[in-house]
């Protein structure tokens, strides 16, 4: 096995229907629903691992430009999105987030360079993964049928 997928697990999931709560499952353009796809979570030596929860909430906070009403619209508390953050700082050691305590104009959050690099590798990773294994995810799609 490769070093590169050493550290990748994949997973299968035959409908997104049933990723736990606050998963983002939204299909991207082109995505067929009915298909099976790829997960993909990567996983660092000694830190947290960074997989489709962390960046679905990392792309709500820079969309929705609030960690509070990214929670709202992933359908998590403040604090677990909190919390997911964190996890991804530490697994960085950088910042990924630029915060703005509330205030008269309700302060907000956006991506910092860090945060908006780890999630375009993120994407990139999740997308050349399911390029090579869609005829494998197209067998797979046609046996749970």
């Amino acid at each position: 096995m490769s070093p590169l997928w050493r550290d990748i697990l994949i997973n299968i999931t035959p409908h997104p229907t049933r990723q736990p709560r606050g998963m983002d499952v939204r299909p991207r353009p082109g995505q067929n629903l009915s298909m099976a796809r790829l997960t993909i979570r990567i996983d660092f030596d000694s830190r947290p691992a960074f997989g489709p929860g962390k960046a679905s909430l990392l792309e709500a906070i820079a969309a929705e430009g609030s960690i509070r009403k990214a929670a709202a619209h992933l359908g998590m508390s403040y604090r677990r999105a909190w919390l997911l953050v964190k996890s991804v700082e530490k697994s960085l050691g950088a910042p990924v987030l630029a915060v703005a305590s509330g205030g008269r104009k309700g302060g907000g959050a956006t991506l910092t360079k860090a945060g908006r690099e780890v999630v375009a590798r993120y994407r990139k990773v999740e997308a050349k993964a399911a390029r090579a294994a869609a005829t494998e995810l197209r067998a797979l799609d046609k046996m749970l049928r």
